[in-house]
């Protein structure tokens, strides 16, 4: 039984009216190039993406049970290479088998489902014809002593092609040490996905210390991550996946006192984004070009009130001008029957009519 507005409403509380009678004064929503069932047609075809990478665009489009929609909805679980295994799989230890991770995003009707090279490759022929297959490609990984951040390719193209994946992903982490590093890295492994016909989706994440000041962490803030997703779409990500944003203003407090760091010009605080989570996710679709690249958001980590905030995030970014949502570990940190749940609540707003571009 599909999620009602009635039921969205009472989910949301005390946010429902400014959640959902929102207007962006910021961006307007004809600025921008909107999901739709004929996104591909619309946005792709007029590219350099050869006539496989936009049968994969559209394969992705297609499946589950927002085909049609334009919309996304992607479960990813390879947290068992980035925070351990034994941490994100202690709650439900089945899905250390990776059989159970590809099932979950089948029962909930997901357009795809993304994880590693190991998980997918071991069940590659049970299931690559059955639902789309997202390889992640780099990793960080937490044995080394002590922890090491950085994102190292894991496996080849090649490796993901002939698992018959539709796509592939990639982490940068944008501000580190080690970016200009992986940002040749992806870039070249991105170009030769689409030279062999795959779509690509990059995990644009901001990392540095220095981006938390005086107590404040700027890792999601609006200006920070917008330009994250900025560069992603230059390398030739055809889909951007980006944490949403919890704040603003990470330019202007790296430029406070002696420092300085990057470019910024006030408008972007005064005229192109506003306090709303919907107007700092707008910046975020903007910086995309204008929605060109759709904007998957991340549903972030498991807490207690998991199906409220994950429906919360999916408005959200539906309203933002968003293509969906990307969450995992809220789905696969519970039993088989409530992450389908939790999934379907998500998948529910793209599918409410009411629900529209603020």
């Amino acid at each position: 039984m599909s999620l009602g507005i009635n039921s969205i409403e009472e989910l949301l509380g005390d946010e429902a009216s400014d959640l959902l009678e929102h207007k962006c004064e910021t961006i307007s929503k004809d600025r921008l190039i909107k999901p739709s069932a004929s996104y591909v047609d619309e946005v792709w075809y007029h590219s350099d993406r050869n006539n496989r990478v936009l049968q994969n665009l559209q394969r992705l489009l297609n499946n589950g049970r927002l085909g049609g929609t334009g919309y996304l909805s992607i479960l990813p679980v390879d947290q068992g290479i980035e925070h351990s295994a034994g941490a994100s799989f202690a709650k439900n230890p089945d899905y250390f088998d990776p059989d159970h991770i590809v099932n979950l995003a089948m029962e909930a009707g997901c357009n795809a489902v993304a994880s590693t090279f190991g998980a997918l490759a071991s069940v590659s022929r049970k299931y690559a014809h059955k639902i789309p297959f997202v390889v992640k490609i780099n990793h960080n990984e937490l044995l080394t002593y002590p922890n090491n951040y950085d994102q190292i390719m894991f496996g080849t193209i090649d490796q993901a092609y002939d698992m018959g994946a539709a796509a592939v992903g990639a982490t940068i982490y944008f501000g580190s040490e080690e970016s200009n590093r992986q940002i040749q890295e992806v870039a070249q492994a991105f170009a030769y996905a689409h030279e062999l016909g795959m779509a690509t989706i990059l995990w644009c994440y901001t990392r540095n210390n220095a981006f938390k000041v005086d107590g404040v962490d700027y890792h999601s803030s609006a200006d920070l991550t917008g330009q994250a997703n900025h560069i992603g779409t230059t390398l030739g990500a055809d889909i951007v996946k980006q944490k949403q944003p919890t704040n603003n203003g990470g330019y202007k407090a790296l430029n406070s006192g002696d420092s300085s760091y990057g470019k910024l010009d006030e408008r972007i605080y005064t005229e192109l984004s506003s306090d709303h989570p919907i107007d700092l996710t707008r910046y975020q679709v903007a910086n995309s070009f204008m929605g060109r690249a759709g904007l998957i958001n991340s549903g972030g980590a498991s807490g207690t009130n998991d199906f409220a905030d994950a429906v919360k995030t999916a408005i959200i970014n539906k309203r933002a001008g968003g293509m969906g949502l990307i969450s995992g570990r809220k789905a696969f940190q519970r039993p088989l029957g409530e992450g389908v749940k939790l999934l379907n609540m998500i998948q529910d707003v793209y599918l409410n009519d009411d629900i529209t571009l603020a």
